[in-house]
């Protein structure tokens, strides 16, 4: 399966812990990655600097459903059950 165009939820649901671009501390979950644009394209996409989180992420059906709202649902909850304890 190929990301929806103009989707982008994984670049607002998931946490980045590792440096991006004018990002050195990564990104915490539910923020909106800066190199999202307006309409949802994420900048880095083909970049050599794009995190190895978001180079692994294979979408899936389960996980980008039919909608932007279904994939930043899912991929929120993930987020959440994958969050270590503090």
């Amino acid at each position: 399966m190929e990301c929806r165009a103009g989707c982008g939820a994984c670049c607002i649901a998931i946490s980045i812990s590792s440096p991006l671009p004018d990002m050195p501390n990564g990104k915490p979950a539910g923020v909106r990655c800066i190199h999202l644009s307006g309409d949802n394209f994420c900048s880095l996409y083909l970049n050599e600097n794009r995190p190895d989180v978001c180079r692994n992420l294979k979408p899936s059906r389960e996980m980008c459903g039919d909608t932007f709202e279904q994939a930043l649902h899912f991929l929120t909850n993930l987020e959440q059950l994958t969050k270590p304890d503090m």
